[in-house]
């Protein structure tokens, strides 16, 4: 709060420490300057976004003089744009931002301008507008202020105080589908800015110094992070868009690695045996001489057969004899396809639990029974779902499953057997609907609660020479 005694006054020198808590930059050496009258504020890769009635603007300072490698990601609102003449006669047209000023204890808000003040030897200058009436200013002194330290960029207080601000976010999606319109609305709700790009209109320049991703006919600006929601009809180029994000330096919620191998269901079950994650007993091979080898592998009918490439349970059948798996696997192999062999977990009853994991965490479980006379249980064939308590092991189980492609969100799909939970697969572009519609939690706002916190204005350290 401002003072506003007399007894209250602050006397400032020509030079002082001063910190902007909503920027997250706990510490700055300014220059005061009453000649100006708006201060200004070293900021560069400064870029709009948002909603042309509510501009926002995007940019990063180095806080530390000299330290390049040092940088402070910032956001705010834009409250005016002005032409500013400096004190070498050159103007410029500059954006205009309101937040705190703090110092020694009190703080009060005011209109800063940014610009590059990369030459200059203090990041900030503070101008008149800024100073207010309770300040009186001793021109021959400098720090009559409490000195603050550059060492506060290198304590973990930085990411745990770090304050809220607004983000740019891409979703990669072809689809206008529930899930998708969830991501936007909740993300606006929470002050982001949300944008869906269309992964197949996507390309990249790839070279060593600055690789980009473009998107009808123009480079994509810095994304704070993306969320990809890849059709299984595009996984490779998808996967590629995504690696592309991950080397220009993007948070990715999930990365290009664990979405191809969950989208491999041999690749997937191989990974999930590494693990020692219960799962159905699972035989696979390109061109088996004798269909009763890869059966007998697997144990007795009934037997699941399913296509490597099945999605939302279609290419899955059931051979409930013997003689009727034989069948269906020379049919596919008839065909030329890739398929695997597996156990039918009998006292599952055509039901299986999915199990939501965001950052390592169950957030939400529902219950997913088939429609009548179908032993798949996926909603878009029909299938009910209403909200399921899960056991210590289900949750372990699903948390591990997650872990173990490096997912940071996950739809775990398991069955409960009475040996213990067996993962039939894990999707790594889970839908919200179903699961936010039988469980009544807000599932989309756990997953930004994920993102704000990996992507907060914590220091980053940029590599030497890279």
């Amino acid at each position: 709060m401002s003072p506003t005694d007399p007894a209250q006054t602050l006397h400032f020198g020509w030079e002082e420490w001063v910190s902007l808590p909503q920027l997250g930059v706990p510490a700055l050496r300014a220059k005061v300057d009453t000649g100006a009258r708006t201060s200004a504020l070293h900021a560069f890769d400064i870029e709009t976004f948002g909603p042309a009635s509510k501009p926002k603007v995007r940019f990063t300072l180095h806080p530390i003089p000299g330290r390049d490698d040092l940088v402070i990601p910032c956001s705010a609102a834009i409250i005016d744009r002005r032409d500013v003449t400096s004190s070498n006669g050159e103007k410029e047209s500059r954006f205009v931002i309101e937040t705190k000023l703090a110092v020694n204890g009190d703080s009060w808000p005011i209109e800063i301008t940014l610009t590059n003040r990369a030459t200059m030897n203090s990041r900030m200058l503070l101008g008149r507008q800024a100073l207010k009436d309770h300040i009186s200013i001793v021109a021959t002194d400098r720090f009559l202020q409490p000195e603050l330290s550059y060492d506060v960029y290198h304590t973990s207080k930085m990411r745990s105080q770090a304050p809220d601000r607004a983000l740019r976010i891409a979703v990669l999606s072809r689809e206008d589908n529930y899930s998708t319109r969830r991501l936007v609305e909740e993300g606006e709700k929470r002050g982001h800015t949300i944008e869906v790009i269309n992964t197949t209109r996507c390309y990249m320049a790839i070279n060593a110094m600055a690789p980009e991703v473009h998107y009808d006919g123009k480079r994509l600006p810095r994304f704070d992070a993306v969320i990809p929601r890849i059709g299984a009809s595009v996984t490779p180029y998808g996967a590629a868009i995504l690696r592309q994000f991950e080397t220009i330096g993007t948070y990715c919620v999930n990365g290009s690695a664990g979405l191809i191998a969950s989208r491999d269901k041999l690749h997937a079950h191989q990974i999930m045996a590494r693990a020692k994650i219960g799962m159905p007993n699972t035989a696979f091979a390109a061109s088996p001489r004798d269909t009763g080898n890869i059966i007998g592998l697997v144990g007795t009918a009934p037997l699941i057969v399913k296509l490597l490439e099945s999605t939302q349970g279609k290419g899955v059948v059931l051979a409930e004899t013997k003689k009727a798996a034989e069948s269906v696997i020379d049919a596919f192999r008839g065909l030329k396809a890739n398929f695997l062999v597996q156990d039918f977990v009998k006292e599952a009853a055509g039901e299986d639990i999915r199990c939501l994991v965001i950052g390592g965490k169950v957030v939400a479980s529902m219950k997913r029974t088939g429609a009548e006379g179908d032993f798949r249980s996926n909603l878009h064939r029909g299938g009910s779902a209403k909200s399921a308590r899960i056991t210590k092991q289900e949750r372990d189980t699903a948390v591990r499953a997650a872990r173990a492609f490096d997912l940071n969100m996950a739809g775990v799909d398991l069955l409960r057997s009475e040996s213990g939970p067996k993962v039939l697969e894990v999707n790594s572009s889970p839908g919200f609907e179903g699961i936010e519609t039988s469980t009544g939690k807000n599932i989309v706002g756990k997953l930004y609660e994920l993102i704000e916190s990996r992507v907060r204005p914590a220091p980053i350290r940029r590599r030497k020479g890279g």
